[in-house]
């Protein structure tokens, strides 16, 4: 599949998702079962360790000492024979390390939807909306809130791009999975704590493939 294709099926399938998670309940049928209505509380408590330390602050800790990493080579070790081969592909992965997140928090700042626990179903003051819905009133004069899309897993799943920096199938995939499941376990730990809905993190994953493809086709000048 060219990489055009590529953009153009994720872009649909990520405005399909949007749509689909915006006028169905089915947030509401996974995060329940991460919610005690008895207790009024989550199944994991967000200070509780050791799941804190891997889970959040370690994790984005190794990821960004992972960029960090891999600025350093290409810094300092351009002109190795190997750097040179694989320059772009380090370039796309740093790149993506890089913009995922930040443009997946531009969004967040500008969304204004609430996370699981700020909503009236789970013990919160805010009603449930759809991200092209504004709030009636009074809801309208509360702070903005920042949960759409999921922040923190975006940086797992910015690591999507090192199916890219790989030749042989079976290294490409093997990093493709070992991305997911960093960005997942990112993510399952935001949700059960009650940051963030399942919807939230599916469009996170939607939206890190795209922006990755995009920077993709701008380094290697793919114009298929």
């Amino acid at each position: 599949m060219v990489l055009n294709k590529q953009i153009l099926y994720t872009s649909i399938i990520l405005i399909f998702t949007i749509i689909f998670f915006g006028i169905s309940n089915l947030d509401y049928v996974v995060q329940d079962n991460f919610y005690n209505f008895n207790t009024h509380s989550w199944i994991l408590n967000k200070t509780t360790q050791p799941y804190r330390i891997i889970f959040y602050d370690g994790i984005k800790k190794i990821l960004i000492l992972f960029v960090l990493l891999l600025l350093f080579i290409v810094i300092f070790f351009r002109q190795n024979h190997i750097i040179k081969e694989y320059y772009k592909n380090i370039l796309l992965v740093i790149l993506s390390a890089i913009l995922v997140p930040v443009i997946v928090g531009g969004l967040k700042k500008s969304t204004n939807m609430p996370c699981p626990k700020n909503e009236i179903h789970y013990g919160g003051n805010i009603i449930r909306t759809s991200v092209w819905q504004g709030y009636a009133k009074p809801y309208s004069d509360m702070p903005k809130i920042a949960c759409w899309p999921a922040g923190h897993a975006s940086g797992g799943f910015a690591l999507l791009s090192l199916f890219f920096l790989f030749k042989t199938r079976r290294k490409k995939y093997i990093a493709l999975i070992s991305a997911l499941i960093i960005g997942w376990s990112m993510a399952i730990y935001k949700i059960v704590i009650g940051d963030h809905f399942l919807s939230h993190t599916i469009i996170t994953m939607l939206l890190a493939w795209l922006i990755i493809l995009i920077i993709k086709k701008i380094i290697f000048f793919n114009n298929n």
